[in-house]
């Protein structure tokens, strides 16, 4: 992936910005079919140009992302670099066959590199910090926004409860990241530049769900799915089928028709099914152990079924 990598436009300040822009503009974007031919020939033979072509339709994709993050004030032509390696390691574990569109799997891995990057250059978390304290870095700003937490100094005890709890963290995680997010050398009221034009806080969004959210929904729903369709497998093939047709379709079937198919009572699917949902409530709960996902819950992840 390396000359794959040297093969893609580069940027080199921000000053070239635009002119990055409309250089990414010319690669075309790809229709599905198209997509699947290429990603094809990546996985079976190791095509570098399919990979190519694959990487350089989605750079507006990374370039987009990258500057939702302008508000931590790094160069954005390193956040695009860096979202470029997400790029670049979501074509290398892309599977065409689970049914998504590239863009879909690839937008986690581009908004994972670029966070990480954010959390190294901060260096204001551990690297050994849990997913939810990342969340709370990346989202306290918004969420004060949307508050209309404005105070100086520590927030009020109802504000830093209200995001605690949306968070998933204590309320002391809350306070020690906001004086953080707000000491000395990164406060929201501190110039930009030099010149003293432009406060941090004036890059802060408002409150109408923006890029990064939109990801961050993305990337919840298609990290769902992987993990329903790997749990799924501890099912046999008569409580899949059943589990499926119940739950997971847009127009479920019902009692009585997969009575009539496995030729049983309805009362005897309607068995199968409850004993196949606790199967699958209980291997979700052990995938996000495994996954190190403890503080999340199981039922969150089949909110869907």
């Amino acid at each position: 992936m390396t000359a794959l990598f040297k093969r893609l436009p580069k940027i080199f300040s921000d000053d070239g910005l635009n002119k990055y822009l409309q250089e990414i503009r010319k690669f075309p974007l790809l229709e599905p079919k198209y997509e699947t031919e290429l990603a094809k020939k990546w996985q079976k033979k190791k095509d570098l140009n399919a990979a190519h072509i694959m990487v350089t339709s989605h750079l507006r994709l990374v370039a987009k992302i990258a500057i939702g993050y302008k508000g931590y004030g790094l160069p954005i032509c390193e956040l695009i670099a860096e979202g470029n390696i997400g790029m670049l390691e979501s074509i290398k574990r892309f599977d065409y066959k689970r049914g998504f569109r590239l863009a879909t799997y690839a937008m986690w891995w581009i908004r994972a590199s670029i966070q990480e990057y954010i959390l190294h250059s901060w260096s204001l978390v551990k690297m050994g910090t849990t997913a939810a304290q990342k969340k709370l870095f990346f989202n306290l700003r918004k969420m004060k926004t949307s508050l209309k937490a404005y105070e100086e100094g520590d927030m009020l005890p109802d504000n830093v409860n209200k995001i605690a709890k949306n968070l998933n963290v204590t309320k002391k995680e809350v306070t020690d990241m906001n004086r953080r997010l707000s000491g000395p050398d990164h406060s929201l009221n501190a110039p930009l530049k030099v010149d003293g034009e432009g406060e941090w806080q004036d890059w802060l969004v408002d409150d109408k769900p923006d890029q990064e959210i939109l990801i961050s929904n993305s990337q919840e729903l298609m990290q769902r799915k992987d993990l329903l369709i790997e749990a799924i497998n501890v099912l046999s093939p008569r409580e899949k089928f059943i589990m499926i047709e119940r739950r997971l379709k847009d127009k479920p079937k019902t009692l009585e028709n997969l009575s009539n198919h496995y030729k049983i009572s309805r009362e005897r699917v309607r068995q199968i099914e409850v004993r196949a949902f606790e199967k699958l409530k209980k291997s979700v709960k052990n995938l996000l152990v495994k996954k190190n996902l403890e503080r999340q819950d199981a039922s969150e992840y089949l909110r869907s079924i």
